[in-house]
C-alpha cells in the first residue's frame, strides 16, 4: 500500500516509518504543506498518516479534502494522550480515524495500522465504484440529452423519473416541472383519465398494449396542443422496482407528408370517377339513346338487323351502368350534409346483396372533416372491415355503430365471425395495415378487440379536442 506520512516531529515520523516498513508499505515522509500535496499528485496514495498534531497538519488535511478527489484518501491522525482536546478540531477537518495510544507499543500500533489499511482499501474500492458509477451516469446523461428522440422514464406508479432535453423541447415542459408527476399530464383526454387503469390492468394481468410493441399515439404539450407521436416502451427491473422507458418521436411532419400523398391519390381517384360519370357515362348514355332510336326505326321497317341493334343497345346500357358503378366506388362519399351516412348505408346494402349477410347500422353520424379525404378514410375503413369479416371471419352479421361524447368519437365495426387468432398482431395482413394507416392519417387510433357477438371488433377512436372534424346536425 502507498502511504504518505505528514508530520513535524522526527521521533513520531521514525516510529511510524519503521512500523510501515515492516508491513511492506511504500511510503513517503514529508512535512504537511506544498511538497506533501505535490507527492499526492505524483503517487497513487491511499493512506495519509498525520504523525503529530499541528496547525499545519489541520490546514493540510483540509486542503486534501478540498481537492477534486480528496474524499478518496483515508486520513489517520496520531495524538498524544495529553492532546485529547484537539480531537474535535481534527474531526472538523474531516479525518477518518485517530490513534490516541502511545506509539511505543509496537504490537498495538501494528494492530492500529492493520485497521487503517483495511479502511483505506475499503474506501479506495468504494471510491472507484462511485467514480465508475458517476462516469456511467455522465455517459448515460450525455446520451439522453443529445439524442434527437424524447426519452422519458417512469416508475410502476406512472410517476416521471427522468425527462431528457429532447422531451423538454417536444412537450414544452422543463424536467423540474414534470419530475415526480404522473406521466398522464402528457396525454390528452380520454387517455389521461384511462392511463392509471391501464397501468393497474397491466400489473395484474401482464397484458401489454404498448410495452414492447410500439405504436402511434397522441401527445399533449404544456399549452394543451396535441400532436401525433410514435411511442416505444421498454420495461426493466432495477433493484426489484419496475421502470418503464419510453422513446418518443414526433411524427407530425411524417403524417403531413402521408396525408399529402394520399390526398393527391384521392384527388386522382375522384377525378377518374368524375370523368367516368360525366365523360364516359354521358357518352354511353348518348350512344344508347341513338341506338334505341335506330333499333325502333329498324323494327318499324321490319328490318332483319333490328334485333341485333337492340342487343347492342342493351350492351351499351349495361356498360353505362357498369361505368357508373365504378364511378360511385371511386367517389363513395358525397360532400353534402348526408354524405358519410348515405355512403355507409349504400355500402352495407351492397354487402348484404353481394355477401348474403345481415348488416345493421346504429347511430351513424354525419362527420365533417376540414380535409374532405377524411370522410373517405372512414368509409374505406368500414368497407375493409366489413369485407374482412366475411372473407376471413366467415361472418353472417355485421354491426356498424358510432358513439360520441365530450372527449371522443368512436366508430365500431363488429361481427359474429371467427375473429382474429391470438397471434394476429405478429402476422398482420395488408387489410389491417391499411386500416391502421388510414386511421393515423385522420389522427385516430385503431384497435382490434374481441366482439361481444363472438367475432372481431374494429374500433376507431377520434379525439374531440384538437381533431380536424365535427359532427353535423341531422
Amino acid at each position: 500500500m502507498n502511504t504518505l506520512i505528514a508530520g513535524v516531529k522526527e521521533e513520531s515520523k521514525k516510529i511510524i516509518s519503521d512500523a510501515l516498513r515492516k508491513r511492506n508499505h511504500f511510503f513517503v515522509v514529508e512535512k504537511p504543506g506544498e511538497l506533501a500535496l505535490e507527492h499526492l499528485n505524483q503517487k497513487n496514495f491511499s493512506l495519509i498518516i498525520l504523525s503529530d498534531y499541528s496547525e499545519d497538519a489541520i490546514k493540510f488535511c483540509r486542503r486534501v479534502r478540498a481537492r477534486e478527489h480528496g474524499r478518496r484518501y483515508t486520513i489517520y491522525a496520531i495524538l498524544n494522550p495529553d492532546e485529547i482536546g484537539y480531537i474535535y478540531t481534527l474531526l472538523d477537518a474531516d479525518i477518518d480515524q485517530y490513534i490516541l495510544e502511545p506509539l511505543f507499543d509496537e504490537m498495538l500500533l501494528d494492530v492500529r495500522l492493520s485497521f487503517a489499511e483495511k479502511l483505506a482499501r475499503n474506501k479506495e474500492g468504494q471510491f472507484l465504484i462511485e467514480q465508475k458509477l458517476r462516469e456511467s451516469e455522465a455517459r448515460a446523461s450525455s446520451i439522453l440529452n443529445t439524442t434527437v428522440d424524447a426519452i422519458i422514464t417512469i416508475d410502476d406508479h406512472g410517476l416521471i423519473r427522468s425527462f431528457n432535453k429532447a422531451a423538454e423541447k417536444l412537450f414544452q415542459y422543463s424536467a423540474s416541472e414534470v419530475t415526480g408527476k404522473n406521466v398522464k399530464i402528457l396525454m390528452p383526454q380520454p387517455y389521461q383519465r384511462e392511463h392509471d387503469g391501464y397501468m393497474k390492468n397491466y400489473h395484474s394481468t401482464g397484458k401489454q398494449k404498448i410495452i414492447g410493441i410500439g405504436r402511434d399515439v397522441t401527445g399533449k404539450r404544456k399549452d394543451d396542443s396535441t400532436f401525433p407521436m410514435y411511442l416505444a416502451v421498454s420495461e426493466v427491473n432495477v433493484n426489484n422496482q419496475r421502470l418503464y422507458t419510453g422513446i418518443i418521436r414526433d411524427i407530425t411532419e411524417q403524417r403531413r407528408l402521408e396525408q399529402e400523398v394520399l390526398r393527391i391519390s384521392e384527388y386522382e381517384r375522384h377525378r377518374i370517377g368524375q370523368d367516368l360519370h360525366d365523360g364516359l357515362g354521358q357518352m354511353l348514355t348518348g350512344i344508347s339513346l341513338i341506338n334505341k332510336n335506330i333499333a325502333g326505326n329498324l323494327r318499324d321497317e321490319d328490318h332483319p338487323l333490328a334485333s341485333e341493334v337492340e342487343e347492342i343497345t342493351a350492351l351499351v346500357k349495361e356498360a353505362d351502368e357498369y361505368a357508373r358503378n365504378l364511378s360511385r366506388n371511386l367517389i363513395p362519399v358525397e360532400l353534402d350534409s348526408s354524405g358519410l351516412a348515405t355512403a355507409i348505408s349504400r355500402m352495407t346494402s351492397n354487402a348484404e346483396r353481394l355477401f348474403n349477410i345481415e348488416c345493421t347500422l346504429e347511430n351513424i353520424m354525419n362527420v365533417h372533416f376540414d380535409d374532405p379525404t377524411g370522410l373517405t378514410h372512414l368509409y374505406r375503413i368500414v368497407q375493409e372491415a366489413t369485407s374482412n369479416a366475411v372473407k376471413h371471419g366467415n361472418a353472417s352479421r355485421v354491426i356498424v355503430s358510432m358513439e360520441n361524447n365530450e372527449t371522443k368519437l368512436i366508430l365500431k365495426i363488429e361481427d359474429n365471425g371467427s375473429g382474429f387468432s391470438e397471434n394476429w398482431d405478429q402476422k398482420k395482413g395488408l387489410g389491417v395495415r391499411i386500416m391502421k394507416f388510414r386511421s393515423r392519417l385522420i389522427g385516430a387510433n385503431l384497435d382490434i378487440e374481441n366482439s361481444s357477438m363472438g367475432g372481431a371488433a374494429i374500433i376507431v377512436t377520434l379525439l374531440t379536442v384538437g381533431s380536424p372534424f365535427r359532427i353535423l346536425e341531422p
